[in-house]
């Protein structure tokens, strides 16, 4: 089976969109959890319920980002240049966040002092809320268009800075992306803790839910106001894809094109409300397994939401709209594309049965009386 280069392109939009979402899904609770922690949990024991909660799937999940970016840089290595040099402090930024993770989950239970596991407490909340936070901002950054430019010799120049990055639009979509992940992180609470920490987690549910439902209107609103970017003219350039060579305009509203061209795409932010909605309603009702599913359509649908939105742009120039990249232009060669996509094709697969049968395995309720019977092994 072999695939034209254009429809290799199409594919990989597809799989770079699945991959984040995969991120996004796992990892997600995750942080989640994370960022609950230092609020859920009471007391020490709730803590330690909490952290081991995730404590054995935390660095399997991970790996989804891990993943993701690499399939960028493969598929995409315009995009990663640009973008990882564009917003290297905030890529930073997450990076020493994410430190805090492993050496908070090994670290915190080797000494009993109260001071020093509250220390890493507030560490695995960093962990969990500075890349939830920049994510949802890079997110915003990307509708909004980062200001960059290509030369005659493709080399990228980055005019903005760390600071403009953090503008309302892109806090807003840094407030959806907190949002889905703590309500995505507290269902998941639910499955694997009784008594107060379960309650406490179900009251969490029904307050992120409620704001990411709130923040994504007021987001999705606020995208029909500011300018987005429309290609205009596409010559045809034969298999060599070349950035400067295509037309681009913004415009007000110009995201919405993709919805009125496709309505079938109204699913993806229809399934935002309807996830977040039913995964409340589940959570309320006792079926948290099912509450999850919702939570994670949800999750999966903001995604979703920004990719049909924006397609076929990556990185839209908010300087120079001609520069932008897009997912005919910003690719690898039609060979890379192809051996990837067999790569893709059966370890992917793999990767998410091994996942499935690790969570069937470590499936169970964790409780305080479990922490306590098994102190030393536990985090």
């Amino acid at each position: 089976m072999i695939f034209d280069y254009e429809t290799m392109k199409v594919i990989w939009w597809a799989l770079i969109g699945i991959l984040l979402i995969g991120f996004a899904v796992t990892d997600g609770f995750d942080m989640g959890v994370g960022l609950l922690l230092p609020f859920l949990g009471r007391t020490d024991a709730e803590r330690r319920v909490i952290i081991n909660s995730i404590g054995a799937t935390w660095e399997g999940n991970q790996t989804w980002l891990i993943t993701a970016a690499g399939a960028t840089f493969a598929a995409w290595p315009l995009v990663y240049a640009v973008s990882f040099s564009g917003m290297y402090l905030a890529m930073l930024l997450v990076l020493f966040a994410l430190f805090f993770r492993p050496v908070g989950f090994d670290y915190r239970n080797k000494l009993a002092d109260p001071r020093w596991r509250s220390a890493w407490d507030w560490g695995l909340f960093t962990g969990g809320a500075v890349p939830a936070l920049v994510f949802g901002v890079a997110f915003g950054n990307l509708l909004l268009g980062v200001p960059y430019h290509f030369d005659d010799t493709m080399r990228s120049f980055y005019t903005g800075s760390f600071w403009l990055l953090l503008n309302p639009f892109a806090l807003l979509a840094g407030v959806v992306s907190v949002a889905m992940l703590v309500m995505h992180g507290s269902v998941y609470l639910q499955i694997r803790t009784t008594g107060v920490i379960n309650a406490r987690a179900m009251r969490a549910t029904f307050v992120a839910a409620t704001l990411l439902i709130v923040a994504f209107a007021l987001a999705g609103w606020t995208v029909t106001r500011i300018n987005g970017y429309q290609i205009t003219q596409m010559p045809a350039i034969g298999l060599t894809p070349l950035p400067l060579a295509k037309t681009v305009i913004a415009a007000p509203g110009a995201w919405l094109a993709n919805y009125r061209l496709y309505p079938w795409m109204m699913l993806a932010p229809a399934g935002v409300f309807t996830g977040a909605v039913l995964a409340v309603l589940l959570s309320r009702l006792g079926w948290p397994k099912l509450a999850f599913i919702a939570s994670g359509a949800a999750v999966a649908a903001v995604i979703l939401t920004a990719g049909c939105s924006m397609f076929p742009f990556i990185v839209p120039s908010s300087s120079h709209p001609g520069s932008s990249l897009t997912a005919w232009d910003a690719v690898s060669s039609h060979l890379t594309l192809q051996i990837m996509f067999w790569v893709v094709l059966i370890f992917v697969p793999l990767i998410i049965l091994y996942t499935g049968w690790v969570y069937r395995v470590l499936r169970g309720k964790i409780t305080v009386e479990m922490i306590e019977a098994d102190n030393k092994t536990m985090y």
